[in-house]
């Protein structure tokens, strides 16, 4: 094995090893039988995720996550698909550009994408409001289905859907028995990223939330300004659980490992 060869895996084992600390020391955190959260877990008990049901305000903040996320991420989809057909698809003037402008929001800091967004919407009243919340998160989540979709069209052979219109298909029995299909994966793939960026969301929500409308993220972020709780812990653990469920069935189903690695 080249020199070369051992330190890129070497620099790989070291990544995985950072992002794999906070599943390592959240789960088990989660699972002390003390007050406080501790690591290594002082003795062994359920008794933070019991106490979840006890706390419905945890509950509410889920599943306001999940029906933000899931919104999101379908207008995600619809739009972004769109417009990664429409830059693949015909001759755009500046395509790079839009393509730039597109995927921005993975690039300028959240932080000032939050500020920004609070800036545009506190005049026209969709400030604090469940509508402005689920636009912020829109326009945080196109970006990954655009990217995505492109790559899935990269290798798109064209001849595939001029052959059906020639043979009597039209333009949306094309797309749904010709171009969808194949580039299914790439959609699924986006649509997940999606879902799981603006469920995790915080640095843009926090500008866009109302004291009536809690997500899970603020939740998790508002209980730990006045004590960090094991229950903090047994909440992020089952997020991260959930995460990587959604994870490993798109990846059993498509392959998203294969599209991720052919977008870098």
């Amino acid at each position: 094995m080249s020199i070369l060869r051992r330190l890129r895996l070497l620099l790989a084992i070291i990544s995985l090893i950072y992002i794999l600390i906070p599943l390592v020391v959240t789960i088990p955190a989660s699972l002390t039988s003390a007050n406080y959260p501790s690591f290594p877990p002082k003795g062994f008990s359920l008794q933070w995720y019991t106490k979840l049901l006890e706390r419905p305000e945890f509950a509410e903040a889920f599943w306001n996550s999940v029906k933000f996320a899931f919104l999101a991420s379908l207008f995600s989809v619809l739009l972004g698909t769109l417009g990664a057909l429409a830059i693949a698809k015909y001759d755009i003037p500046w395509k790079s550009y839009l393509v730039s402008l597109l995927t921005a929001p993975l690039t300028v800091p959240q932080l000032v994408l939050g500020i920004a967004l609070l800036i545009y919407f506190t005049p026209i009243l969709l400030a604090g409001t469940p509508t402005g919340f689920l636009i912020a998160h829109i326009i945080i989540c196109v970006p990954y289905v655009v990217r995505f979709v492109l790559t899935g069209l990269s290798g798109f052979d064209y001849n595939l859907e001029r052959a059906a219109a020639i043979l009597g298909a039209s333009p949306v029995l094309v797309f749904w028995k010709v171009t969808f299909p194949l580039i299914r994966p790439a959609v699924l793939s986006g649509a997940l990223f999606s879902f799981l960026t603006s469920f995790d969301n915080v640095t843009v929500s926090l500008f866009m939330v109302s004291p009536e409308m809690r997500t899970l993220p603020l939740e998790i972020f508002s209980t730990m300004q006045d004590a960090y709780s094991p229950i903090v812990a047994s909440v992020s653990s089952v997020v991260i659980l959930i995460s990587i469920v959604l994870i490993l069935i798109l990846e059993k189903i498509h392959g998203v490992g294969k599209l991720l690695g052919s977008t870098h």
